[in-house]
């Protein structure tokens, strides 16, 4: 998939930010990625794919930016400890932390009685579990320099509570959760926490669970009726992590077309 940087909003305190984004290794991370590398910050690109990771950094030294990407397990405390440790060694600093690997794409569909009870861990462990401990790992750095941001990112599934996705929709609500405890335990630093809501997006990666005629059917619900385009996320994205939303910690910020509102 192609990325368009939309470079129309520019925040100058993103510049030199050393941003950690999981599961930057492909779609909606790796746009995250490209966008955050367009502002002058410096994305950490950790992907349990450390292929990925490697061309995404490649992709963006090529265009004249900096980035490291690193092979990350984000279910494993071990993996995240010495992620955070890498940043640090190469870059000094570790300012933002998107968490954004998940557990989705190939996941079992089907009633919670007939779930697997692995794939049920499985998601646990990545998509709740992979975000404490990467905030775990990222955390003293940003204690330490008295400013950070750290985005969780949800889905649109908490809310409309789709059958047969009961692990998937069940991890995304404890991301919520998390969010605003984290919230009230880190503004005396001067960290953010908030929750990043994305719309529904084709990222070209294959999806047994979402069929394409449903991204069609997803449009036709949205208030705004287009599909959802990579600088759609990126563009709010970089604006909660910037100087300009200090002041907004333990929300939900919404980026879906107006599907799920209300």
């Amino acid at each position: 998939m192609d990325i368009v940087v939309d470079k129309s909003a520019s925040y100058e305190s993103l510049k030199d930010r050393v941003v950690v984004i999981t599961g930057g290794g492909q779609g909606i991370g790796r746009g995250f990625a490209h966008h955050f590398a367009a502002q002058g910050a410096i994305p950490v690109v950790a992907d349990i794919n450390g292929d990925n990771a490697a061309s995404v950094q490649a992709e963006i030294e090529t265009g004249g930016g900096r980035a490291l990407g690193i092979e990350t397990d984000v279910a494993n405390e071990a993996a995240t400890g010495a992620m955070a440790e890498a940043a640090l060694s190469a870059f000094g600093r570790i300012d933002v932390l998107i968490n954004n690997a998940a557990v989705f794409s190939r996941i079992t569909m089907a009633p919670f009685w007939e779930l697997p009870v692995d794939e049920w861990k499985s998601a646990m462990d990545v998509n709740i579990t992979g975000a404490f401990f990467c905030a775990r790992a990222v955390v003293p750095a940003m204690r330490e320099a008295g400013w950070g941001r750290i985005i969780n990112v949800t889905s649109g599934t908490v809310k409309s509570g789709p059958p047969n996705y009961l692990h998937y929709v069940t991890s995304k609500s404890a991301v919520i959760g998390m969010t605003r405890s984290m919230a009230r335990e880190l503004g005396a630093w001067n960290i953010t926490v908030n929750t990043f809501w994305p719309g529904v997006t084709d990222t070209g990666i294959p999806r047994p669970s979402v069929p394409p005629e449903m991204f069609e059917k997803f449009v036709e619900m949205q208030v705004v009726k287009r599909s959802t385009r990579i600088e759609d996320l990126a563009k709010p994205i970089l604006f909660i992590c910037s100087d300009e939303a200090s002041y907004i910690s333990g929300q939900i910020l919404e980026a879906d077309g107006g599907l799920n509102f209300g």
